[in-house]
This record gives C-alpha cells, structure tokens and sequence, in this order.
C-alpha cells in the first residue's frame, strides 16, 4: 500500500554514534529489540519466530526513504503517463487471457472482475515483477526504533512475526518495500493478516509467489471495502459551462440523475447513464482545466487500498484501457509541476491573507484544498481547490 504512508525530518547520519538511527533514543536498539522479543513472546509468538530477529540492524536507507521529500510535487499527467503506456496495456491484456480461468473463478467467488483485478496487479508491483527489494522484519524494526511514528510499525512488525509463526513465509523471503508493504499486492502485515486468503489451498497465504493467493487476496479486500461486481469504477465526463466546482470533490456526492440534470454529459456529448441507488463524486485531479471524472462506489473502494484520488483513476482508466477504452480525452498541455518549495510558499500567502492552510508543509492535502476554495470564492475564481502555478502568481500578486 504502496505507498502510500506519505514526513519531514531529515536523517543526519553524520551526528550519529553508536546507534545508526536517533541520539534521543532512550534505549539502544539491542535494549529496544530485547523488549519487543517479550512483548511478542507474551503474545504467544514461538521461539523459533522470535529467532527471525536475531540478525536485524537498523537500516539507514529506510530512513532516508522515509524522511526524504521529492523535489517536484508529481502532475497528474506525470503520474498517469508512467503507469499507463502501451506497453502496460499490451502486458495486461496478455496476462488477462494467461490467467482467465483462474481471475474468473476469482470474480464468481468476489464479485471482482479480472480487468480491474489486473490493473491494481499492475499499479501495485508491475504484475510482479517489482516487489521492494528491503527485508520486511528489518524495515519495520527500522521504523518502529524511530520515534515519529512507533507505535503504529511496532504493530506492523509484531504482525509480520505471527505471519512467520503461522507458516505463512519464510523470514528470508519476506521481501517488500521500505515501509513494509509486501508481496505482489504490497500489504502491509496488517492487511495481510485480515484480507489474506489461501487460494490455492496448501496451508500458506503466499502473496510473493501464489498467483491464486494474490488474485484471491486482493479480490476478498476490494469486496469487503465496498466493491460493487456489477458496476464500473467511474468514466470521464463533460462539465457544463458555469459548471459550480465548489461541487467537486469526493466529500460531495449526487445521484446520476442529479448530476445528470446539471448537464453533465460523457465525453461524445451524450447524456450520462442512470442507475437507480447509484451515486458519484465529480474529480478533477488537474484543476477545472484538466479531465473530470464521474466516480462511483467502486472509485471508493479503490481509495481503500491506497487514498489517492490519482492512484484510483489510473487503476479504474488502467482496467478500462484493457477492454478497448480510448485514451482519456481531456488531458492538460504542458501541466506544470509545483515544487515543495512552491507549494509551502503558497501554503504560507494563504495563510497570511487570512485563509487557514495549516502549517505549511509542502504537501496538498484537505486543509490547503479547502483554503484554496475559500481564497478562490473570495477572488470570484473557479472553486476547483487546486494548488497551481497559477494561483501562487495570484496570491504573490
């Protein structure tokens, strides 16, 4: 999940002595490692589990991975663009007849359909073919030493070790990310532990390796996070001129039939499909210039297994694309990327002309989007709460 665990200081190796990870630490990691150990063994975890740890050290990478902050805030052009060519599309369209027997077993069994399945297979790892190149139990016991976020990576590890304890993957094998996600699927231990399913039926839940452990596990999440098997994810729309983008967003929701009474069309101008009980979110991941997007329940469900609004719309356009969807249609020329840097600054104007963004960052989240909205209501703007190069040469104004 992948990535999905999106932090601010920096790790200085050079002010380091004997411990590779904090100064402040209270305990050393040997001290930290011996209480975990009773922790586990009070947890009923054997032996034999516990002896997986006895080589881990901390690993400095993982560290600079999770403190580290790109340079460039990524446009959803750029994300889309290098999750969705054509050789992407060819590869899934060729695994989809591969592995139809198994994904249709899969979809009686779930309700999810292969297209879709695919397409998060494909976001997630490249179908496979990359899984983290960081042992697990090291990376967790990387970041559960550290003390920003403790607690929450000292569960993830204890959960990795009840996975080794069960049989489920040998300690060596247990390969994923840096920040713990693991396997094809890259769950975290956690999610493993609840959504897990041994399709194959040989006793272990194998999602390193098991293509019917894999299909079966991501199936059995996406369905009890609200997969709906008989509806699509989303579709690009159409937007009325006057359209009121204050309406855009996930926390806004409407039937079709609502949306469709604003004059909202698909892309060939004809009117949008209506469903009784179905309703959407109007998304414009590039601002009121960019694409929009309808989004049902199943865009939801996506937003379950990473919160992303453009993780969701390259695996729903990703899985459309196998079926012979064209290209999105309205796609912005020449979006311009917003730096770190950019985005603080504009975080920090709008905190000072009085529109609350919280404290500046760098990163987009709620708060700005809604600061965004209220300065662009106050300026007679479009109320697409996007964070722009234009907006900032606006409050620089």
């Amino acid at each position: 999940m992948r990535n999905r665990l999106p932090l601010v200081v920096f790790f200085l190796s050079s002010l380091l002595l004997s411990s590779p990870i904090s100064l402040a630490q209270e305990q050393s990691f040997a001290e930290w490692l011996q209480a975990l150990r009773e922790e586990a063994r009070g947890m009923g975890i054997s032996e034999a589990a516990l002896a997986s740890l006895d080589e881990i050290q901390p690993v400095e990478r993982v560290l600079e991975l999770d403190n580290s902050q790109p340079e460039f805030v990524q446009t959803f052009t750029r994300y889309l663009g290098l999750r969705v060519t054509s050789g992407q599309v060819n590869r899934g369209q060729e695994l989809l007849q591969q592995h139809a027997v198994l994904l249709d077993q899969v979809r009686r069994r779930y309700g999810v359909q292969p297209h879709y399945l695919v397409a998060f297979w494909a976001v997630e790892s490249n179908y496979g073919r990359a899984t983290g190149g960081f042992g697990v139990l090291e990376a967790l016991a990387t970041l559960a030493y550290d003390p920003r976020r403790a607690d929450f990576f000292r569960r993830e590890l204890l959960t990795a070790l009840r996975i080794i304890d069960e049989g489920h993957i040998q300690p060596a094998r247990m390969s994923g990310s840096w920040a713990g996600a693991m396997g094809q699927l890259q769950f975290l231990p956690s999610v493993f532990y609840r959504y897990g399913v041994d399709g194959d039926n040989d006793g272990r839940i194998d999602i390193w390796n098991s293509l019917p452990d894999i299909f079966h596990s991501a199936a059995n999440f996406l369905s009890q996070s609200g997969w709906r098997g008989d509806e699509r994810w989303g579709r690009e729309v159409v937007l009325p001129a006057g359209f009121d983008f204050s309406q855009t967003g996930t926390g806004t929701r409407k039937s079709l039939q609502q949306w469709r009474d604003l004059g909202i069309t698909q892309t060939d101008g004809s009117p949008i499909p209506v469903a009784a009980g179905m309703e959407a979110s109007i998304i414009l991941p590039a601002g009121a210039q960019g694409p929009a997007f309808m989004a049902y329940a199943n865009f939801r469900a996506t937003m379950a297994y990473n919160p992303s609004t453009f993780y969701a719309l390259t695996v729903g356009h990703l899985a459309d694309r196998y079926t012979g969807s064209p290209a999105i249609q309205n796609m912005p020329e020449n979006e311009q990327a917003m730096s770190v840097a950019d985005v603080r600054e504009l975080q920090e104007l709008l905190n000072a002309n009085g529109f609350d963004s919280g404290e500046p960052d760098g990163r987009v989240g709620r708060q700005t989007r809604g600061a965004i909205r209220a300065y662009q209501q106050n300026r007679g703007l479009p109320m697409d709460g996007y964070a722009s190069m234009d907006l900032l040469q606006s409050l620089r104004n």
